[in-house]
């Protein structure tokens, strides 16, 4: 038992180190923008492409998923021989979540860790990513809320991880398993709390739109 609160503990203080990486603030600085002080004050690639362009915003983008994935490449290395390494997976995903979204050398504000969900449900079993993706898609082509759309993938993976673990897809003890639900939950609940405002916005029918400009 020591042994695995170790581990959890291992790889959420080498995630949030990945995570702290400020793939967009870097970018910006490199063009001379603080990219918090523009646009939405997010420092996740959608703010990226509204403040910065098509390619920061890619950059950006790509930037926060391989962190991501190589911090889970790291652990999965380092903890190959465990027999819970899919929760662990997600622990590592979680630190680099918390280091993205809560760096502490920029007074804890980052981003809103989507691009690094998208990464974690690639790393936690690569079969969980068509229909979180394909939703977030259809939602933002469709209505232009990326907002909606980010907030719907986090649900559908939560869903997912639970399905997959109740088919028997990570191949861990039930108490792992439920544990990794938890986290799982408790990621997309701090997904939905990173979009408070965009949530009241979208109530309130006045989020902004991908792509559309506001009304002067």
């Amino acid at each position: 038992m020591e042994a695995l609160i170790f581990q959890r503990a291992i790889c959420l203080a080498v995630g949030y180190v990945f995570g702290m990486f400020q793939t967009g603030y870097i970018v910006g600085r490199v063009m001379h923008v603080d990219i918090r002080k523009k646009g939405s004050g997010n420092a996740g690639s959608t703010n990226a492409v509204r403040v910065l362009g098509w390619k920061a915003g890619a950059v950006t983008f790509f930037g926060d998923v391989l962190k991501c994935i190589l911090a889970v490449l790291l652990m999965r290395f380092v903890f190959r021989e465990s027999d819970c390494l899919p929760l662990l997976v997600v622990y590592t995903g979680m630190g680099v979540t918390l280091g993205h979204n809560f760096p502490f050398y920029l007074k804890f504000k980052g981003g809103k860790g989507m691009a690094v969900l998208g990464a974690l449900v690639l790393m936690t079993a690569p079969c969980l990513v068509p229909i979180p993706l394909i939703s977030f898609l259809i939602v933002v082509i469709f209505t232009r809320y990326v907002s909606l759309g980010s907030i719907l993938a986090a649900a559908i993976y939560f869903m997912e991880v639970v399905f997959y673990g109740c088919r028997g897809g990570f191949g861990m003890e039930l108490r792992y398993e439920v544990e990794l639900y938890i986290l799982a939950g408790l990621i997309m609940i701090l997904a939905w709390v990173r979009h408070k405002d965009n949530i009241k916005r979208l109530l309130a029918g006045k989020e902004n739109r991908f792509g559309v400009k506001k009304a002067e």
